[in-house]
């Protein structure tokens, strides 16, 4: 059974560093999207990043942590991390790891996602 277990939560100050992992099993579809999303309540979830294993799409971040969170796919490890520096308090909440199978086409909806992982807590004081 596919599963997604994240990795690397915690507390942090503002300013700080968090590197989040997500890992799949490697024996998945060659054409899938992965992605972080997360939950500040009383915010619904809301997509951060994503990246497609294959085709031209590339990786993508929300604009509210452009510049400051990035996505990379190590498909050796079927790996993603979410590298989040310069946190902010407004960043706190709890982060998913998603997946879309089949695909070369990353999407902003939760329905568009099969698998999540159980999810991580961030969590950024001022």
């Amino acid at each position: 059974q596919v599963q997604l277990v994240e990795l690397g939560g915690g507390s942090v100050q503002a300013g700080g560093s968090l590197r989040l992992s997500c890992v799949t099993s490697p024996y998945i579809s060659k054409r899938y999207c992965l992605a972080w999303w997360r939950e500040r309540p009383p915010k619904e979830r809301a997509v951060v990043a994503y990246v497609p294993s294959v085709g031209e799409d590339r990786e993508w971040v929300e604009d509210s942590v452009r510049g400051r969170f990035a996505i990379t796919l190590d498909k050796s490890k079927s790996t993603i991390y979410l590298q989040m520096n310069n946190l902010k308090p407004e960043d706190t909440g709890m982060y998913y790891c998603a997946a879309d199978f089949d695909t070369a086409v990353c999407g902003r909806r939760a329905r568009e996602y099969v698998l999540w992982g159980q999810g991580t807590q961030v969590a950024v004081s001022s």
